[in-house]
């Protein structure tokens, strides 16, 4: 994901490990790209995987109260169909 040029930034300080380090700049080198725009699309990658999470979770809590509402109501009417006999 590129960085929008007009998007405000700010300067987050992060404390890695001195091998992760190592390893993100490998990986960098043999990109050639920085560390800081490696780390960027990583940080934005798993902010969307959580947010998904988040939203499916919140979505699978309103399917369960909905269907606990829905036999509910089910269960008010069950008689209903024997009392116009």
């Amino acid at each position: 994901m590129a960085q929008n040029p007009s998007e405000k930034c700010v300067r987050l300080q992060v404390v890695l490990p001195f091998e992760l380090k190592e390893k993100l700049r490998r990986m960098a080198v043999g990109k050639g790209r920085k560390i800081s725009g490696l780390v960027r699309e990583s940080i934005e990658q798993k902010v969307l995987e959580l947010e998904r999470q988040l939203f499916e979770e919140d979505m699978r809590k309103a399917y369960l109260e909905l269907a606990e509402e829905n036999l509910r109501i089910v269960d008010d009417f069950r008689y209903s169909d024997v009392e116009n006999l």
